[in-house]
């Protein structure tokens, strides 16, 4: 499967500057995270994806809808592939209003306030990383899967941290990289 970390948001503009948490709620990409993630599309258009999977947050729609766009794909959303809850920006939005936002993505089976109430132990994203990788395993067209995450998922899956709009293959039947070293570089 590919692993895309979706492009710079309002957060990663200015977390990166400050070091501070800016306390921006489920944020929207930035003008360079949109030409990341069309770049992305561009990138990704002849890697034979048919499923894309993507986060409930916005920046991780935001960066895939160019990408269903050119494939002509729809996008599941699935929640399990999410960021680790650390900081404001690990706030999302309700159901009700991503719904009134993507009417074109099914939302049905994701409960109204998905993410977790309180910070998120690493081990606890390392788990999500383990079930979802098990999960996408089983599946026959895991090699045809882009997944749009964040960077502890992805840190999670593969040990690797990435830069936003980078993308990575990650085959899910081989053990998951142990131990994983949360440190942002």
């Amino acid at each position: 499967m590919i692993l895309l970390r979706h492009g710079q948001s309002e957060f990663n503009l200015h977390f990166t500057a400050t070091r501070k948490d800016p306390g921006i709620r489920d944020p929207k990409l930035t003008p360079l995270g949109h030409q990341q993630a069309a770049a992305a599309a561009e990138a990704l258009a002849h890697e034979g994806i048919t499923r894309i999977i993507a986060s409930p947050f916005t920046r991780a729609l935001e960066t895939a809808a160019p990408i269903a766009r050119k494939l002509g794909l729809p996008v599941t959303v699935l929640p399990i592939v999410r960021e680790r809850y650390a900081f404001v920006c690990d706030i999302g939005s309700p159901v009700t209003e991503l719904a009134l936002n993507w009417p074109q993505h099914d939302f049905s089976a994701i409960e109204e306030i998905w993410w977790p109430a309180e910070e998120e132990p690493a081990a606890q994203v390392e788990e999500r990383a383990r079930l979802f990788r098990a999960e996408q395993a089983a599946l026959p067209d895991w090699r045809q899967t882009l997944v749009v995450s964040h960077w502890g998922f992805i840190l999670s899956m593969t040990g690797q941290s990435v830069a936003n709009g980078t993308w990575l293959r990650c085959d899910p039947t081989v053990p998951p990289p142990a131990p994983i070293v949360w440190k942002h570089h």
